[in-house]
């Protein structure tokens, strides 16, 4: 089962798996393409818009583990914590709590 019983004790383990500058990056690069294309399937009203999403956030992020940080992306084992650490993590970028 999981070794985390909440998103507390999980965000520090998120955290290390995500300490090269490039792998953040291309998070955080996802991540705003991400929300680009749901506005952008919001505006169209097409579900289409919500699958290049999909991939658009998970390419960049996946990338950024396999070639930059060498490691498997959490969201292997931990989807849900995984989901939204990538959005505190976009958010603590965004406040300058964790360098860009």
């Amino acid at each position: 089962m999981s070794r985390f019983t909440s998103f507390r004790e999980f965000y520090p383990f998120y955290l290390s798996e995500h300490g090269n500058r490039t792998s953040r990056r291309l998070h955080f690069i996802g991540s705003c393409g991400v929300l680009a294309l749901l506005a952008t399937a919001i505006a169209q009203g097409s579900a289409w818009w919500l699958l290049g999403a999909l991939v658009c956030g998970y390419g960049f992020a996946w990338v950024g583990h396999f070639f930059f940080e060498k490691n498997r992306p959490a969201t292997f084992k931990y989807p849900l914590y995984s989901f939204v650490g990538d959005w505190v993590m976009f958010k603590d970028i965004l406040s300058g709590k964790i360098r860009f």
